[in-house]
């Protein structure tokens, strides 16, 4: 049970100490790696951050 609690957290640990993302955006990441887990973090390891590719458009 420590083990599957220790997998579900550690997205969100990633994400939070992450600097790929700041703010709002990280806010965001983390609320929907709640939600969605390990299939987010990986989402957000390939689009993050999107707000510097949205200015660049």
């Amino acid at each position: 049970m420590l083990l599957a609690l220790v997998a579900w957290l550690l997205p969100i640990i990633l994400i939070a100490r992450s600097d790929r993302t700041e703010g709002g955006e990280k806010l965001l990441w983390v609320l929907v790696t709640l939600f969605v887990s390990w299939f987010a973090w990986i989402l957000y390891l390939l689009v993050a951050p999107i707000g510097e590719k949205l200015k660049k458009i």
